[in-house]
């Protein structure tokens, strides 16, 4: 590789080496986005199609989509909502979680899912996750319960469900309630059930990067029908059921605030867009699959780099595809090679920034680094690879050449 990559020139000059080793890796003109929402002419014409009904609030359209969601996952009830901070919001709220509650929250998420909790004055309490796929690591939530617990929220990194029986049978022990965190889970499957029909609670999210997305949005999902009901009414503003048509023909101008609420309904617009979706699931999710495994089996020969693994018991949603760099096999830090990824107009991201060494999290609740050793640890490591279903093969096999590019210059 020559002298610019020696150890001495990697601690004294990292932009230099970075430098050089870009120069070495074929290039492409345009940028490669991490991600790409698979938006088809079946979409534009529904949102026109629901312009020009004059129905953009909540109405028939996502009454459909909340049917059409419910049927596909087998669950008896989904709530469709604005975000998946709001589902998550509405589901604690329906269990009633309250000032004092403690939520067991794994620290390797996004801040959506502790923000909730402090919201309602509950307490979040971090355990760390299992080094192999990153969720919430099973005996530490063990050790996290106490009497003041009055949930779980696991979350399904990237697509890999949790361990759902496991947690079912710790959570039914204690008498505490799991309200799934499924952003990333849509349409994934543990021993052969759907996620979001699991549990007591599943929170989906649509956001514009997820694998079925409405632009902003999310839904409920529950086999409970005073929970469905509570979340309903709470997410227009306590309402009794069945107001939102109040201004149709069939309508009517009265209604009543049964409980505290929220603004968190779903708009006809987006639910246009969730509708077709919808039907693509199927193929989103071969495209998806197609791409993990080319990325697996394009990397399985390299020990500088660790793949996501796949339980034998689970059907992954592939929302992420998330590799971990043996760094100590690498004469570069993982922002380095993200940067040289970018340097190819390659994007890239990283899920997550352990939620104990955010600002927030870290002074309000006294949190270190060595808390959570397997999060901080992981977190310096990974590196989340474009993965949608608007990828052609030049763009898979560009990112694959470009890795191992990297790998083959930057090994010790």
């Amino acid at each position: 590789m020559g002298s610019d990559l020696s150890a001495e020139n990697l601690m004294v000059s990292p932009d230099s080496h970075l430098e050089n080793i870009s120069s070495n890796i074929g290039s492409r003109d345009k940028f490669l986005p991490f991600h790409i929402p698979d938006i088809g002419d079946e979409e534009i014409n529904a949102v026109i199609e629901t312009l020009k009904s004059g129905w953009l609030t909540t109405g028939p359209k996502v009454h459909q989509f909340e049917k059409e969601f419910s049927e596909f996952i087998g669950v008896r009830h989904a709530i469709a909502v604005n975000s998946g901070t709001a589902a998550l919001h509405l589901a604690l709220a329906a269990i009633g979680v309250t000032e004092g509650d403690e939520i067991i929250v794994p620290t390797m998420t996004f801040g959506a899912t502790a923000e909730v909790v402090c919201h309602l004055k509950a307490k979040p309490i971090f355990v760390d996750c299992n080094k192999k796929t990153m969720n919430i690591d099973l005996d530490g939530v063990q050790k996290a319960i106490t009497s003041k617990t009055k949930a779980i929220i696991p979350v399904h990194m990237g697509g890999h469900p949790c361990e759902m029986d496991k947690l079912s049978a710790i959570s039914s022990a204690a008498s505490i309630k799991v309200i799934e965190d499924a952003a990333h889970a849509f349409p994934a499957r543990h021993m052969g059930v759907m996620i979001g029909n699991i549990s007591d609670i599943s929170c989906f999210s649509f956001y514009a990067t997820k694998t079925l997305t409405t632009g902003e949005g999310g839904m409920v999902t529950t086999n409970d029908d005073k929970w469905a009901n509570q979340i309903l009414a709470m997410s227009q503003h306590g309402i009794n059921k069945g107001a939102w048509n109040r201004y149709a023909s069939q309508g009517s101008w009265y209604y009543e605030i049964a409980t505290l609420g929220y603004k968190y309904n779903l708009s006809d617009m987006a639910a246009a867009i969730g509708i077709q979706q919808l039907k693509k699931t199927s193929l989103f999710l071969k495209v998806r699959e197609r791409i993990a495994g080319l990325y697996t089996r394009s990397f399985s020969d390299l020990p500088e780099i660790k793949t996501p693994v796949c339980s034998s018991d689970i059907n992954h949603a592939w929302h992420l595809y998330v590799i971990q760099l043996e760094l100590e096999r690498l004469t570069i830090t993982r922002n380095e090679f993200i940067d040289l990824l970018k340097e190819k107009n390659i994007g890239t991201s990283v899920h997550f920034i352990p939620l104990h060494l955010h600002p927030f999290y870290r002074d309000t609740f006294g949190y270190s680094s060595e808390n959570f050793p397997n999060a901080t640890r992981t977190y310096e490591r990974i590196i989340s690879l474009p993965i949608y279903s608007k990828m052609k093969d030049d763009d898979i096999h560009y990112v694959i050449e470009v890795v191992r590019s990297i790998i083959q210059r930057c090994k010790k």
